[in-house]
């Protein structure tokens, strides 16, 4: 194992892979910021809140009556 460090100069090694890592994990953060469920900053939007909610309603509301033409 030790002549691999014979290839690369360790101090360059350890730099790219910290530097690469930082990178991957900056990434990981904004895709995750992108998202609905994991935005810990903003939470859930309001549109999709309110499509929760009349997803939610009890049966026999107003929701669910404007359903009754489409079959």
């Amino acid at each position: 194992m030790w002549r691999v460090w014979l290839l690369f100069d360790p101090r360059r090694t350890l730099v790219a892979l910290a530097a690469f890592l930082f990178v991957l994990a900056l990434v990981i953060h904004f895709i995750l910021l992108s998202t609905d469920r994991f935005n810990w900053l903003e939470g859930p939007r309001a549109d999709r809140v309110g499509s929760q909610v009349e997803l939610m309603a009890p049966v026999g509301s107003p929701v669910d009556a404007s359903w009754a033409h489409v079959s």
